[in-house]
Parts: structure tokens; sequence; C-alpha cells
């Protein structure tokens, strides 16, 4: 033979689970070793090893090279009584057959300590790893760790935030206190999760083609998103200011402000919030004869959403002392239960009315269909 191909059993679980004594050589012989292994022991990975190294063969025998196949393991408990056996097992091959080089398979890290035996009496062209895709032993992981560091993807989205995170360490450290910098830290890295995790990456890198295409084909959208980004901005501004400004009962508790800043801010909020979906219901009307009944929905139940978040922080404020009673027509004032289901009354009101709108263009969009066909009918 030119080329052997050895499957290295180091700790000789096929000799132990089958009794039977190495080295076994010869197609037909290694095939029926395969079948008692896997008779004896379904979940050894040596079953995965000795189909490899047949298919080595084949493969090598298919490109008209004279190749056989042999089998040895170590016959001894002790790990220098394994190697020795595993040599005189490759001296006996060495002195049946006249072998140019060899092809070793192997399974696991253990058994790859005896490649240096191996090419001390062949000349090893190949060493062929084969790793179970199902295995969880801890010796598997030398070789995932291999082809984790070899895909690109995955080591600049683990490798390089962590690396990032272990340099700002020290940094922190110097700085502030290891608690601080610790928090800091996590929050860099959850950061980091969040941004991968959410696909925000992908977001920002098909946000520019987005915008080009919705400016190119006319979207009265792009218009709208911009006022409701600057409408958002000033009512994140005006809820700031607010919390800034100290009220009436000048309390510094951490759930007065956080209610002035919603009281604030949740007007222009909603502003925003509506003039974004009033773009989007005219990008519909504009492109197609047909709207969807969720952009009818929406800008009312945006507005509903926004009367009745302001009512509960206007009653809590008011509850508080942080807001005068409200008076109606300059004379009859509202007391904070009053004032919180006028805006509740007002949020139910908009959001039947725009069920309501809905549900009218919706029918009238079925018959506009159900008529089509008799029209071409007649």
């Amino acid at each position: 033979m030119t080329t052997l191909v050895l499957c290295v059993d180091r700790a000789n679980d096929i000799g132990r689970k089958t009794g039977l004594s190495t080295p076994v050589v010869g197609w037909e012989a290694v095939r029926s070793l395969v079948t008692d292994v896997g008779l004896a022991d379904p979940e050894d990975s040596s079953v995965n090893c000795l189909l490899a190294a047949l298919r080595t063969t084949r493969e090598l025998r298919d490109e008209r090279e004279d190749a056989e196949i042999a089998v040895i393991s170590g016959t001894s408990d002790s790990a220098v009584g394994a190697d020795r056996a595993v040599a005189r097992q490759l001296d006996d091959l060495a002195e049946r057959y006249d072998v140019e080089s060899a092809v070793v398979v192997i399974d696991s890290a253990e058994d790859e300590r005896l490649v240096p035996v191996v090419e001390s009496r062949f000349r090893v062209d190949a060493v062929d790893r084969v790793v179970v895709r199902q295995a969880h032993d801890i010796e598997s992981t030398y070789y995932l760790l291999k082809q984790f560091l070899g895909d690109e993807e995955l080591r600049s989205t683990i490798l390089v935030p962590l690396g990032v995170g272990l340099l700002l360490v020290p940094l922190l450290l110097v700085q502030f206190t290891p608690a601080v910098a610790m928090a800091g830290l996590a929050a860099l890295m959850g950061a980091v999760l969040l941004y991968k995790g959410l696909a925000i990456d992908e977001f920002l890198s098909d946000a520019p083609d987005q915008v080009r295409d919705a400016l190119y084909s006319g979207q009265v959208s792009v218009v709208t998103y911009a006022v409701a980004a600057g409408l958002a901005i000033v009512g994140l501004f005006l809820g700031a200011l607010s919390i800034r400004t100290p009220g009436v009962g000048g309390s510094e508790e951490v759930l007065v402000p956080s209610l002035l800043f919603v009281y604030h801010s949740v007007p222009w909020l909603a502003l925003a919030a509506l003039t974004a979906s009033a773009g989007r219901l005219l990008d519909e009307l504009i492109g197609s004869e047909r709207v969807s009944t969720s952009y009818m929905n929406l800008p009312f139940g945006v507005v509903a959403i926004g009367l009745v978040v302001r009512g509960f922080a206007g009653f809590l404020l008011e509850r508080q002392g942080e807001l005068a009673n409200l008076e109606l027509l300059g004379r009859l004032a509202l007391t904070p239960v009053q004032r919180l289901a006028m805006f509740i009354v007002a949020g139910i009101v908009v959001s039947v009315v725009g069920v309501r709108i809905s549900a009218s263009v919706s029918d009238e969009t079925l018959d506009d269909v159900v008529d089509a066909p008799r029209e071409n009918e007649s």
C-alpha cells in the first residue's frame, strides 16, 4: 500500500467495549467493527471516528490511490502504557505493510497526543479531527473553539466588544470606584448585546437606502417623520425643563418630577406620533385605493392614549398640589376626580370614533370590491 488511514483510540474504548484486540486492518474488518461498537454503545464518538476513517479510505481509493485502513488503540490503564502499546502496534504495521504515508483520524484532544508517535514511524500527510455535532463532552470544546475563532462574523460580534470592555476596565478603575466601574462595564456589554440581539446594526445599515428610496419615490411620510422627530424633541425638552423648575409644593421626590415630565411632554409626544401616523396614512391613500384598518385606527389610538396618560398624570399632580384646579369656562372648577373622568371619557370617545370611521371605510372598500366584478360582467 502507499497510504495507511489510521483510526487512533488512545483510551481503548473500542477494545474495552467489543472485546477485540487491535490493530484491526482491512475494509471489511473495520466495517464489522463499526457495527460492534455501535451496538455496544450507540452514543460513543468512536463510531463516528471509524466511519470517518472508512470515508477517507474510500475517497483515496476513488482517486486511484492504494490505501488501507487500520484501527489502533492503547491497551493499558496508564497513559505511558497506552502510548507504548500504540507504538508497538505501529511497529507491527510497519513490518507487515510497505507504508509511504499515513492519514490520522482522531475524535478527541486526548487522541491527538498520539500524532507525534505516529509521525515517528510514518510520514503523516493529514490529520482528520472528527467533531460530533450533538456531542456535549467538554473535550470537544477545543475543536469548537477553533471553529469559532475561524468564523470572522462571530469574532467581530463577540471578541471585539469583549476586548474593548477589558481595555476599559483599568481606565474605569483609575477614575471611579470598583462598583461604578463594574456597573459601567456591565452597561456597555448590555448595550452591545442589545445592539446585536435587536438587529440594530442591520437597521442602521439599511436606513440610508430606505431614506433614499423614500425621497426618490416622493413619500409624504418622510416629511412627517422629520416633523414628528422635531415635535418629540420639543416634548422631551419641555418635560426636562418642568423637572428643573420647582413645583408649587417644592417636592424633591423622584415620583413627582417623573409625573411632571410625563404631564408636560405627553401632548407633544402624542402630536409627534399623530403626525407620523398621518403621514403614513397619506402614503397609503396616495399609493393604493384601499387603506388598511390599522392605519385608520392608529391616529385615533395615539390621541386617546395621550389623553388618558395626561389625565392620570394631572390627577396625581393635583393630589400632590403641583397643579391648580382646572376651571371650565372660567366659572366651574373641576375636582381632580372630575378632571380625570373628563380625560378618560374623552379618550374613550376618540377611540370609539376611530373604530367607527375605520369600520365605515372598510365597509365602503368591501362594497367597491364586490361591485367591481358585477360592473365587469355587465
